[in-house]
């Protein structure tokens, strides 16, 4: 799948069922556009993914046009850094905003004009109670709420106070401005809402020209309209959300987009919390927004995943009106199919044990023949050197080997990948008692892996020569948290950090063949037995660093964790 592809007439879900049916109705008179609403205070993660492929592939599948905005209505949390970031992310992942590039903070003077209007229709006012009076006097959801003392104020005094906040003469708290709408509905949302508070804060676009800030609830469906947006498209948490949505554009008398809500991604053990994202982030449990252990989009992209694997999970997930969470084992097998066709093996040893062979010719090396993919045959070959001493695995060798355990060990034989048979006769050890080279004998009538007398050994293993290996860093990362629900926690007095996995990085100091030398940061290649890895942007010339996207091979799941 790729940014444009189109979704295959028999998945149509439930959204893209309500887009065909307006354009076949003529609801919107044929025109079709969507919009991406991140909000600047954090890195995208793999649930904003699922968003951003909803619609913009939405306005691709049916010739419509998708913008991004960012709702900059908080600039305490607001930051460049983050909108660059997510510009970033959403070309990676194949899609393209075009000249349609917004900001909430574009139409701050239209949305404070409506304010004004909302204020002369008596639909809003200025409140002047402490944020927690407000609060306690919403009710709750079986009782009614309490009226604000300022909720009869004169349209005159509304205006005055409303256009002195917004001339910097308050102190942040001091007031708010609230819609009136009915302090006893049902939904509690609609209980008087807060549509702007004082923050005396720079705005990273606006600097210090607005000394009030509206709500998101207050302008996103205003932003909306103002687009032109046809179909507002976002996660379930904004259902509860709407009849707010609506109301502030039925009072307003604009353009009514019609907000329709999906089910979020949710994977196991990860977070989908921009705040607890940042948390981790803050208080140095990972390296950084682009940690590969992170579920954003960026550590995804560092990790080695390619946007087309995440495209595929978004679209293998689906749209639906049920929250479920997905088993994390699923996103890496959409990796692992695609990087099963499409990368060059190549052989790695991490934990090295060095191997002597002691029949080898003194002084001699040569070169093997080795396949580059053999899912691929057009990968063709390479070269690898041979000589007498090699690494293999360190878990590949035992001295007292137990039944089952088929590898090397003293008096067995087993095949190196490419070359030879070789047996092992003797081991050095140190004065630990820790082994620390092996020596063993090879069979040079079984160059290329094959006995002529047909005799069998029943495993391969991996190597490299000692001569010609690199030395790598090389960094294998497991699940950031050991629970499939980080939120779940024994008591109410632990923390979800307590779930955090101290073992989720190991660094290994590896030994590489040497046709990976000086790799491009962003090749992705697979290390035969080791799993799909990726070159790290911390690698260097005189040092590569290479980091596991994924095994080769999913860990055997009990269940699948579901919920909602």
């Amino acid at each position: 799948m790729s940014g444009t592809d189109s979704v295959p007439s028999d998945h149509r879900d439930f959204v893209r069922q309500i887009v065909e049916d307006d354009i076949r109705t003529g609801k919107w008179q044929g025109i079709v556009k969507t919009r991406f609403p991140p909000e600047p205070n954090g890195y995208l993660h793999i649930g904003h993914a699922k968003s951003i492929c909803l619609n913009f592939g939405i306005a691709q599948e049916y010739g419509g046009k998708c913008n991004l905005r960012f709702d900059d209505t908080n600039p305490e949390k607001e930051d460049v850094e983050y909108v660059e970031s997510i510009k970033a992310d959403i070309r990676w992942l194949g899609f393209d905003w075009e000249d349609r590039l917004f900001f909430a903070s574009d139409y701050f003077e239209q949305l404070y004009k409506w304010a004004e209007q909302l204020i002369n229709d008596d639909r809003a006012y200025v409140c002047s109670l402490p944020l927690e009076d407000i609060r306690a006097g919403r009710g709750t959801p079986s009782q009614p709420g309490t009226d604000s003392p300022h909720r009869s104020r004169s349209t005159e005094e509304n205006l005055d106070l409303f256009r002195r906040m917004k001339a910097g003469e308050f102190e942040e708290g001091e007031h708010v401005l609230r819609a009136k709408i009915d302090m006893g509905h049902k939904v509690m949302l609609l209980r008087d809402p807060i549509m702007y508070r004082i923050r005396n804060v720079t705005h990273h676009r606006t600097g210090d020209t607005w000394r009030i800030y509206p709500t998101y609830d207050y302008t996103h469906g205003q932003s909306d309209s103002i687009e032109g947006i046809t179909h507002s498209i976002c996660t379930l948490e904004f259902e509860n959300r709407r009849p707010l949505y609506d109301w502030f554009c039925e009072n307003l008398g604009i353009h009514h987009p019609q907000q329709i809500e999906f089910n979020r991604l949710n994977l196991t053990y990860t977070l989908m919390s921009k705040r607890r994202l940042l948390r981790l982030v803050n208080e140095g449990h990972v390296t950084g927004w682009d940690d590969p252990r992170l579920p954003t989009i960026s550590g995804l992209r560092r990790r080695g995943y390619t946007a087309e694997s995440v495209r595929s999970l978004c679209t293998h997930v689906g749209v639906t009106k049920h929250n479920a969470t997905t088993d994390m084992v699923v996103l890496e097998n959409q990796i692992r199919e695609e990087l099963n066709r499409t990368v060059e093996r190549r052989m790695a040893v991490l934990d090295p044990l060095k191997v002597v062979i002691t029949n080898y010719p003194e002084g001699q090396s040569e070169t093997l023949e080795a396949v580059n993919n053999p899912e691929d045959p057009a990968a063709g070959s390479r070269n690898v050197p041979f000589g007498p001493e090699i690494y293999i695995e360190r878990e590949d060798f035992m001295e007292d080997p137990p039944r089952k355990f088929f590898r090397l060990g003293p008096g067995r034989e087993v095949r190196l990948r490419w070359a030879y048979f070789v047996k092992c006769h003797d081991m050095v050890k140190d004065a630990d008692g820790n082994i620390t080279e092996l020596h063993c004998t090879y069979d040079p009538e079984t160059k290329g892996g094959n006995a002529p007398d047909g005799r069998k050994v029943k495993a391969t293993l991996h190597w490299v020569s000692a001569g010609d290996a690199i030395d790598a860093e090389v960094r294998l990362y497991d699940h950031l948290f050991v629970t499939e629900d980080p939120d779940e926690v024994a008591d109410e007095s632990q923390d979800w950090q307590n779930n955090l996995n101290p073992t989720s990085l190991q660094v290994m100091a590896a030994k590489l063949e040497p046709s990976l030398s000086a790799p491009a940061q962003g090749y992705r290649c697979q290390f035969e037995r080791k799993g799909y890895f990726c070159v790290d942007q911390d690698s260097t010339p005189e040092k590569p660093v290479f980091n596991r996207t994924t095994t080769l091979k999913a860990p055997w799941v009990k269940k699948k964790k579901q919920t909602g």
